[in-house]
């Protein structure tokens, strides 16, 4: 990498943790960013995967006063959050690269249609927990464990958007305020990151410059997202997502 590059992919990893400490989709700032240094879609998945933990365990530390009382609820779903993991990482390596530069264009704009419906989801949410006499579970029970099972195999297969499909889905099953499951998000993104960079490790190939760049990057952005996320227009961020994200379907095609 040039200087140039390696300032851009520094810069792409504070922006990624910032955003996944928040809300998610950090994946949409540093895979395009990644993509433009060179790197071919796999090895910049694999590095970003591994450069996104410290940036996933930093917004928990940032959110560890919402995560008071949740122990339990923690533990349960991140063994739904590992076995997806695990399975969506060996998927990425299993499926040819033909497959995955075809998957991947789409995936993209799935999660760039989840980050335009947010304030959608939020107000069904919403309206969900304003109805009265809805039964609730303190842990979301087998839908909510498959649900985010399904949701972390997309996660070590491609990790953009996860963390708005761990909200929409812990929304509509949990009676929590958002910002104690925000925190729990953060955990889960970190358990599957983790998951699939360990199983990387052993069998995919990695930019290193990359790696530590973004690693370096995505710790400091998830203790700023943790302290200034709520401040944040939310139309400006998802604005920003959406302007990344089709560059990112841009250059997938174009390559």
């Amino acid at each position: 990498m040039t200087i140039w590059e390696m300032l851009a992919v520094f810069a792409a990893g504070i922006s990624a943790g910032t955003i996944n400490t928040i809300v998610g989709s950090g994946t949409l700032i540093t895979f395009p960013v990644l993509l433009a240094t060179g790197l071919p879609p796999v090895t910049a998945t694999v590095s970003n995967a591994l450069g996104l933990i410290p940036g996933s365990i930093s917004g928990a530390i940032g959110y560890r006063g919402e995560l008071t009382g949740q122990r339990s609820r923690v533990l349960r779903l991140s063994i739904a959050a590992a076995i997806g993991g695990l399975s969506g990482a060996v998927l990425l390596l299993m499926l040819p690269s033909t497959a995955f530069e075809t998957i991947v264009p789409v995936l993209v704009a799935l999660a760039l249609v989840l980050v335009i419906l947010q304030p959608r989801i939020t107000k069904a949410v919403q309206r969900r927990r304003d109805r009265k006499g809805t039964p609730t579970n303190a842990d979301g029970g087998p839908l909510l464990f498959v649900g985010l099972m399904l949701a972390s195999v997309y996660g070590g297969y491609f990790t953009a958007a996860q963390g708005i499909i761990y909200l929409a889905l812990m929304g509509m099953l949990l009676d929590d305020t958002l910002q104690r499951l925000n925190a729990t998000k953060n955990i889960l993104a970190a358990v599957v990151n983790s998951i699939a960079a360990l199983f990387f490790l052993f069998v995919a190939d990695f930019d290193w410059t990359a790696v530590l760049l973004i690693a370096v990057g995505s710790a400091i952005g998830g203790q700023l997202g943790a302290k200034i996320g709520r401040r944040l227009p939310p139309t400006a961020l998802r604005a920003l997502i959406v302007v990344v994200g089709t560059f990112a379907i841009v250059q997938l095609l174009l390559r």
